[in-house]
């Protein structure tokens, strides 16, 4: 069953995209991921200009952290000042990410910029995951005890000082603000919502507690995403509503199943599991900017995405 998608301008099949959203839930409900960087990526494969996925992969995000930040919201595991001073250097990344995009769109290199940012973030990110992965399922051999958190680092000692309570932190907010306006540039950029570097960075540079990670993270992807997709409709014009539903109703009954499988494997395993994902995907994109195509050229409208 093909559907036209109108700002995409091309014809998938519809229970293509159903089935990719499904996937992605899968993952989404199996590792805690809101799965963007897995998802544009995919769309890329079956011919959805790189424009428009970025773009209309933001909603999805959206939605799928909405609903991820309310149950933490229940457990009083969300740090709302800390969301917010994160959220404040996000939505500046945002601002100053599409301002980029835009640049670069005029300049016809966008969708280079989109698959070389996915390449390196993919390869550093999944690579990392891997080592990591081996390392932790070394240790839960050996029975040893949970790593604790580093009290005192070089972000302790820089001005502007400010406490938060949830977090049980007294730290600088600088750093958090250079991480937001740093996750801000990708997503504008990359279609993620930034989780997977964000996440890291909260508990090692930051040193916050990792039961508050998870909710606040959430909660200023929600903002950020819902900002990028804004701004990407009203100065772009490359937000595919159609494409968005087809994605979000597969997510959600994927996310349920991959619940189920998650909660049946341990987290090391999940991890190694994902991070080899990542890793095939990263390949996949970069033989595709390696290889010469089959058709050296491609006429399509003019003033098309």
């Amino acid at each position: 069953m093909q559907i036209y998608l109108p700002i995409a301008e091309v014809s998938v099949n519809a229970f293509l995209l159903l089935g990719l959203g499904g996937l992605v839930g899968v993952l989404s409900g199996m590792f805690g991921v809101g799965g963007g960087f897995l998802m544009t990526p995919l769309l890329f494969f079956i011919g959805i200009p790189p424009a428009v996925a970025v773009a209309t992969e933001a909603n999805q995000i959206v939605a799928s952290s909405f609903s991820g930040v309310l149950a933490h919201f229940k457990r009083r595991t969300v740090d709302l000042r800390m969301g917010t001073v994160l959220l404040i250097g996000g939505l500046t990344g945002a601002a100053l990410g599409v301002f980029i995009f835009n640049y670069l769109k005029s300049l016809g290199q966008v969708d280079l910029l989109v698959k070389l940012c996915y390449v390196v973030f993919l390869g550093i990110i999944g690579s990392l995951m891997f080592v990591e992965s081996l390392n932790a399922i070394r240790k839960s051999r050996k029975q040893t005890g949970p790593i604790k958190r580093k009290k005192h680092t070089w972000v302790h000692g820089l001005p502007f000082k400010m406490r938060f309570r949830v977090s049980g932190l007294y730290i600088s907010v600088i750093p958090p603000l250079l991480v937001g306006v740093f996750v801000g540039i990708l997503s504008a950029i990359m279609g993620v919502g930034g989780g997977f570097i964000m996440v890291p960075a909260m508990i090692y540079l930051l040193g916050m507690p990792t039961k508050v990670v998870v909710g606040t993270s959430l909660f200023q992807i929600i903002f950020v995403t819902a900002f990028t997709t804004l701004l990407h409709a009203t100065t772009n014009h490359t937000v595919d509503m159609a494409l968005a539903v087809l994605l979000l109703v597969g997510g959600v009954i994927g996310a349920q199943f991959g619940a189920v499988i998650g909660a049946k494997l341990k987290a090391e395993q999940l991890r190694i599991l994902l991070a080899m994902m990542v890793i095939a995907v990263c390949l996949k994109l970069a033989l595709d900017l390696l290889i010469m195509p089959s058709e050296l050229y491609s006429l399509g409208a003019a003033g098309g995405h």
